[in-house]
């Protein structure tokens, strides 16, 4: 384990790696906790470091907190042989309990230390500073964020194989309105590509 962290209550830090599938007091609440301190603290972070916009803020705080991310954290703070888990749970650690640790980490150095250490951590660890240098061409992700903090809508992609291609054809729609089409030689590349062409039409500062 490479926290960079020394808890004062190891108790806390024991419930932060302990999955349900060994006790009834295991990291559950704290993850509940430490989700919410780090939207806040990545969104403060990016706030205060750039002059971005609501959207493109939204969006690069996803890719922070998403889950795909905090695997990665996990993996680089080694928890692997820390987590505590029951008989009952059989297989590879998944991705979903990796993220939901690395957030019951985060309210367990907040209940230790306080805030500006939980800052610290996060800063740190999900490194940040390096904002700047994030390429997310995750566009249906990405559609999904900017959609969320804007409209209250339905959204679906139709996908089907082109009749006169070997290519295939994706329409994405926000309720019953057709938004945009996109294309590819897989089904998930045309909807990547109808995302990115909803993101400029709808979000042109985007």
């Amino acid at each position: 384990m490479k926290l960079g962290y020394i808890f004062k209550n190891k108790d806390l830090l024991t419930r932060a790696l302990t999955h349900s599938s060994k006790s009834a007091e295991n990291y559950e609440r704290l993850e509940f906790l430490g989700d919410g301190i780090l939207d806040f603290i990545v969104g403060e972070y990016l706030f205060k470091q750039s002059d971005m916009d609501e959207g493109k803020l939204t969006v690069l705080r996803s890719h922070f907190v998403s889950e795909v991310n905090l695997c990665k954290v996990f993996d680089k703070l080694q928890l692997d042989k820390d987590v505590i888990l029951g008989k009952s749970y059989q297989g590879a650690i998944s991705k979903a309990i990796k993220g939901d640790i690395v957030e019951a980490i985060i309210a367990g150095i907040y209940l230790d230390s306080g805030l500006e250490k939980a800052r610290e951590f996060i800063v740190k660890t999900l490194e940040l500073k390096n904002y700047k240098r994030v390429v997310d061409d995750n566009y249906k992700s990405q559609l999904q964020e900017l959609i969320q903090s804007s409209f209250k809508c339905k959204m679906q992609y139709v996908t089907e194989k082109d009749d006169n291609s070997e290519n295939f054809i994706s329409k994405f729609f926000m309720d019953e309105d057709e938004i945009s089409t996109g294309f590819g030689k897989s089904k998930l590349e045309a909807e990547q590509n109808a995302a990115q062409v909803a993101i400029k039409k709808l979000f042109k500062s985007y």
